[in-house]
């Protein structure tokens, strides 16, 4: 019999799933308000299209396709003027190995009718582009971060580090946008996501690399790096535990078998002591998604695996917390072989207060909603 040292069982996590469309890949996901009508809808980068589905039909709607010769592999949309329908932003002409010349970034300008196609401006790029985010800047302004996989001309990760830039949109979108540099000594970074730590309106970000998991926070014209873990990760989220002190979770190695949640030490200074390894039998990590899918007042961790390189079984589950420390945490199977995750996102979706979370997977080619159920 499990013991809980919280004061009352936290609930178990109920769902209903809904499958709304087939995919070829589904290699990044956002969940934001395309139209402006007040409901989250979901956008979708898939092998050679750009595509939103609306909420509450889920109608697909394909904004953009054959960007570039390769497949697209990023996306971020957010809305950055307060107009309340959001801006977005791809990556494509990805090849997993090259590290010379092939990546892509663009910005899709949209039509008064967001339903028809955008029309894509090209950017500067870095080879690799992998991954991007709008964040948040000191005057409420925001601006996109670009992360690549790799170095510059770096061969077996070896070399320059990763040039992670940060693009100022000008107001007329097809004019130069400037760049400044967020961090060039990463190697082999998969994954990073915006955070706000500290007491200033401006965001932070957490990024996962072959030097472990590092903090990067924007202090007047330059960005300080502080690095919070020493192994290899791949994927990187962070949440709040029942004590409310904060947590980051990630999947090591890149495409790893393991998931730690690790916590700040409580001087604040060195690397974060890790708390618990949440699982260490996945194959092909590939997804991180913390919230508080329970409405118990602290965060719990999904974790998804694609299963792809080593092959599997792939799968989602739910882990969360049992005692205030987050030394315990209960395991709970949201999905199996029918969905093999390349991303997943959580937001609410139906308006009902509880975050629901959205999976687009890659061998089984499909995109799903799994609805957070009383």
């Amino acid at each position: 019999m499990k013991k809980y040292s919280l004061a009352i069982e936290p609930p178990q996590f109920k769902w209903r799933e809904l499958e709304i469309d087939k995919i070829e890949i589904g290699y990044g996901l956002q969940l934001t308000d395309v139209d402006g009508d007040g409901r989250t809808d979901i956008v979708l980068a898939d092998k050679k299209t750009i595509q939103w589905y609306q909420n509450p039909g889920w109608e697909k709607h394909v904004i953009a396709k054959d960007l570039t010769q390769r497949d697209n592999v990023c996306i971020t949309a957010r809305d950055i003027n307060g107009d309340g329908k959001c801006e977005i932003a791809v990556g494509g002409q990805w090849n997993f190995g090259e590290t010379v010349k092939d990546g892509a970034v663009f910005y899709l300008i949209p039509p008064a009718d967001r339903t028809k196609p955008w029309s894509p401006v090209e950017l500067h790029h870095e080879p690799s582009i992998h991954r991007m985010h709008w964040i948040k800047g000191p005057s409420g302004q925001f601006t996109l971060v670009v992360k690549p996989l790799r170095g510059r001309g770096n061969v077996n990760d070896q070399g320059k580090g990763l040039l992670m830039l940060e693009y100022t949109k000008p107001e007329n979108p097809r004019d130069k946008w400037t760049t400044d540099v967020v961090s060039d000594f990463l190697h082999q970074s998969h994954n990073f996501h915006p955070v706000n730590w500290d007491d200033d309106p401006e965001e932070e970000l957490i990024a996962a690399a072959r030097e472990g998991v590092w903090h990067f926070d924007r202090q007047k014209d330059e960005w300080k790096a502080r690095q919070l873990t020493d192994k290899f990760a791949g994927e990187i989220r962070d949440g709040r535990l029942p004590n409310g002190k904060r947590f980051i979770v990630a999947i090591e190695p890149m495409h790893g078998n393991s998931s730690s949640v690790y916590v700040e030490p409580d001087n604040g200074n060195g690397l974060w002591r890790q708390l618990t390894i949440l699982d260490d039998q996945l194959k092909d990590g590939h997804a991180l998604a913390c919230a508080d899918y329970l409405g118990v007042g602290y965060d719990q961790i999904v974790v998804g695996w694609r299963a792809m390189r080593p092959s599997g079984t792939p799968g989602i589950k739910l882990f969360t917390p049992l005692d205030k420390e987050g030394r315990e945490w209960r395991e709970t199977k949201i999905s199996g072989s029918e969905l093999a995750v390349e991303d997943i996102k959580a937001a609410d979706l139906n308006g009902d207060g509880r975050p629901d979370i959205v999976a687009a997977a890659r061998q089984t080619k499909n995109l799903k909603i799994f609805f957070n159920q009383p």
